[in-house]
């Protein structure tokens, strides 16, 4: 399953449709009529010529019988490749830990020569370029063929999608019956059987850096996400099947639920429902296969492998859900049988898919000149549209790079840009814009400098550069499964903003960008680094600290020791310099250290260390009297939306930031610094000019004038604490900026009150000690009028929970011990359906 995080977040009045039954038959589902091709994909005898051997030939297992290895995988990938005419293969990038990432290339053997592949991506190329003459790009749609790609097992410990994969490889390999010929003859297909092979061999849902490679796509930080992206616009897709199993017995399969982002193409979302989903519908329908759709899996932030293929390469994304409490040989046979139905279907209406594919393209130029951001719409009734996108024209996107201490952050977001497909180019004169609208900020007539570089909306790209441009993702009503904002420029605290107007730059093209290294100023050299992980189970614990080896392995070069709370008991911080704490689970950690260990950690700190913690790293320095800041847990409901913050620029660790950042916040604590000296970052008070939030939040003005950072003083010693994760899935590059500086800068001027010593016992340490722990936590908020039904409905189905209450809200935190994700939870994937059943109106529900 996706495991990213789901939250149905309903705002009082808003109403949400009634969820499809997770084990609701599939006769229950009805679906719209299909036209069925003369020869029928599935039920037509699979006839083998016999040049390709079978997978017992040369695995010793049939597929289906049990998850194979990557590496048998592999082989038989090859295996195929070499002995059949209509395959080729490659290797599109290696993991983390070096191994490969293999693909087949499948069709007639004349499209599979280097001339035959060249056409195929010429061809493509033309009908995405609105310059294309539509008599040319007619006949292309006549002839050519759309490019398929089917992909498995981005989680790791999601195996059956691979197999299945490789089925349909062989399948389309050697089959010579009019199912397999229908397919060849009318399609391209690319088969991709793993994207995540070192997961795959530790049966891990992360990669070996503990990155969930679902919510990578935008920012490809890791080389298997870099990899595919750069194959995929070699071989841009009209269908990508991204291939996924969740918890249960059940199949999901698109219509997605709401919300779908609103530059989401109407097209493709046709494609996906009426095309897709209805013969996947109708087959299951006929074979009495258990489904559902319109339910959980949403089409919204743009870091997924649907919602990427959808935006920025106008395909019909579709992910693709198998239970996985069946037994393997049924996960495999439905994987199978999705996979074949959509590559049927795809073929059977090729020259459809090309038409509208090109009008698409036509369609996304014309919006971009005409500054038409498309609108949120609701797919399913009775949902409503909680806020549409402003009524603004949007003709251009500007990024600033007079700031040369962002230049590395700016060139990096072109460079992204670049390689989707964005046309980027530099103004060579100074234009003054009389509706600039700087990120944040009223518009205002302004003079942007010549060398500032300008994204024009009018080009095939146009909802790729809103997707990642924008100031704000406009959430269509409160339902997430995973974060609400993404902006690059805001993740990167770049400067830049957009406008509606009618503009003639004089301006020039900027060729590719080349990949830069990741400069990091240092104070002196490089001190001696250590890396606490707080537990080797927890789930948010694995993934910041491998998100931060991630950050000092690849981009900063620092090396580093990985610490357990039983190394500093035992001695281990014997010449550790920079003490780094990632987020984690604070009192597990407490406990582990041990009476020996928080003294080592205080004596350390006291002599002359530095303390770098973040989210329960944080709350851990609290409870050791490290600080004398006061954590709360918050009263708002923000599932993961970027907030301006103020950096005190005398701090140390304002070095190239400049005067505001961008945090991004999740149900972080509330941190409360009384001293003003000792906060570095700040959140505006919320009704400054300063106060801006990009994304969904409810009472998020409690987080107004609080810290965001704090820089103390402890003896010797100093403790930096951030509130949130500076360094969220490695590419929130302008807190990772404060980060580097607290890792390397200076310390501050003498100028706040130190501890003397350790206070375990003042009252930062107790209110610390004090807060509910809980891993990967559900959450729910409801008006205190409620309270009393949803706590016997929570009760009822075996939840424990914290509560606090805040104005007319009362807020459940609810233990999820093991950390599992909400459709492997025996009762958090039905939570929100049973607490609408029960007529309570909920504010939020958020799921892990």
């Amino acid at each position: 399953m996706r495991a990213r995080k789901l939250a149905w977040s309903v705002v009082m009045a808003t109403s949400l449709a009634a969820p499809a039954a997770f084990a609701a038959s599939a006769a229950a589902q009805p679906a719209a009529p299909v036209k069925a091709p003369a020869c029928d994909p599935t039920r037509t005898e699979p006839e083998y010529r016999g040049k390709v051997p079978s997978p017992e030939q040369v695995l010793g297992i049939e597929l289906g019988e049990r998850q194979v290895t990557a590496a048998e995988s592999d082989r038989y990938l090859e295996t195929v490749a070499a002995r059949s005419e209509r395959v080729v293969s490659g290797t599109l990038a290696r993991s983390a830990q070096g191994r490969p990432l293999k693909y087949a290339i499948v069709g007639e053997p004349g499209l599979l020569s280097k001339a035959g592949l060249a056409k195929v991506r010429s061809d493509a190329a033309r009908l995405r370029d609105p310059r294309t003459p539509d008599a040319l790009a007619r006949r292309i749609a006549e002839r050519g063929v759309p490019i398929l790609w089917v992909s498995g097992n981005v989680h790791g410990d999601e195996p059956s999608g691979t197999d299945a994969a490789l089925q349909v490889l062989r399948d389309l390999g050697d089959r010579t019956d009019c199912a397999a010929a229908n397919v060849l003859e009318n399609a391209l297909v690319i088969v991709l059987p793993t994207q995540n092979p070192d997961g795959r061999e530790a049966n891990t849902r992360q990669n070996a850096y503990g990155f969930d490679m679902n919510r990578d796509w935008f920012a490809r930080t890791q080389p298997e996400t870099d990899g595919k992206l750069a194959m995929l616009n070699q071989y841009p897709p009209q269908l990508y099947i991204d291939a996924h199993e969740m918890g249960g017995d059940s199949y999901f399969f698109p219509p997605n639920a709401d919300p779908i982002y609103h530059e989401t193409p109407e097209e493709a979302v046709g494609w996906i429902n009426d095309l897709y989903g209805a013969a996947m519908a109708a087959e299951f329908t006929r074979q009495g296969i258990d489904f559902f759709n319109r339910d959980v899996y949403d089409l919204f932030y743009q870091g997924y492998g649907d919602t990427v293929p959808t935006t920025a390469f106008h395909a019909a994304g579709m992910t693709f859900e198998k239970g996985g409490d069946s037994p393997y040989p049924d996960r495999f046979r439905e994987q199978y049988l999705t996979q074949w139905v959509t590559l049927s279907q795809a073929a059977a209406n090729r020259q459809r898919i090309l038409t509208q594919w090109r009008k698409m393209a036509v369609d996304a130029y014309r919006q971009g000149r005409a500054g038409k951001l498309e609108p949120n719409r609701i797919y399913n009734p009775p949902n409503q549209v909680d806020r549409p996108v402003p009524d603004r024209a949007v003709r251009h996107y500007f990024l600033r790079a007079d700031d040369r201490s962002k230049r590395a952050e700016v060139r990096t977001i072109v460079r992204r840009l670049q390689r989707m497909g964005v046309r980027v180019e530099l103004l060579s004169r100074p234009l003054t814009v009389p509706d600039y609208k700087a990120y944040g900020r009223a518009e205002a007539r302004t003079t942007l400098p010549a060398g500032t570089y300008w994204i024009p909306m009018a080009q095939v790209q146009k909802h790729w550069v809103q997707a990642m441009l924008n100031e704000d993702s406009y959430t269509p009503f409160p339902y997430f499964y995973d974060v609400t904002a993404w902006s690059l420029p805001l993740l990167g605290n770049v400067s830049g903003g957009s406008s509606g107007a009618e503009l003639r730059p004089r301006a020039s093209s900027v060729p590719a960008l080349r990949e830069e290294s990741a400069a990091v100023a240092r104070h002196g050299g490089k001190p001696k680094i250590g890396v606490l992980q707080l537990s080797d189970t927890s789930s948010a614990a694995r993934q910041s600290a491998g998100w931060l080896r991630h950050r000092l392995d690849r981009e900063w070069r620092l090396p580093f020791s990985l610490l357990k709370p039983a190394d500093v008991a035992a001695g281990k911080l014997a010449g550790v310099e920079v003490l780094l704490v990632p987020n984690g689970p604070a009192a597990t950690a407490y406990g582990q250290l041990g009476a020996a260990g928080q003294a080592a950690l205080r004596e350390w700190t006291r002599d002359g260390g530095r303390y770098v913690g973040w989210q329960g790293g944080t709350e851990l320095a609290a409870r050791l009297g490290l600080t004398t800041a006061q954590l709360s847990e918050p009263t708002s409901d923000v599932p993961g939306t970027l907030f301006r913050v103020n950096v005190d620029r005398e701090s140390p660790l304002a070095g190239g930031v400049g005067a505001t950042a961008w945090q991004f916040y999740s149900y972080d604590l509330v941190m409360r610094q009384p001293d003003p000296a000792k906060v570095a970052v700040r959140y505006p008070a919320a009704d400054s000019p300063d106060w801006f939030v990009s994304g969904f939040e409810r009472g998020a003005a409690e987080l107004g004038g609080t810290a965001a950072v704090v820089d103390e003083p402890v003896g010797e010693g100093r403790t930096v604490l951030f509130g949130g994760e500076p360094n969220f899935r490695a590419f929130t590059d302008g807190t990772a900026k404060l980060l580097a500086n607290a890792i390397l800068g200076p310390d501050p001027r003498p100028g706040a009150a130190a501890l003397a010593a350790p206070a375990p016992s003042g009252a930062a340490a107790a209110k610390a000690a004090a807060l509910p722990q809980a891993e990967s936590p559900i959450r729910v908020s409801v008006k205190a009028a409620d309270a009393a039904r949803t706590a016997a409905l929570m009760r009822s189905v075996g939840a424990r929970w914290a509560e606090r209450r805040g104005g007319d809200a009362v807020h459940y935190v609810i233990d999820n011990p093991r950390g599992l994700p909400a459709d492997r939870h025996p009762f958090a994937g039905r939570l929100a359906a049973e607490i609408r059943r029960s007529g309570i109106t909920p504010i939020a529900v958020t799921l892990p």
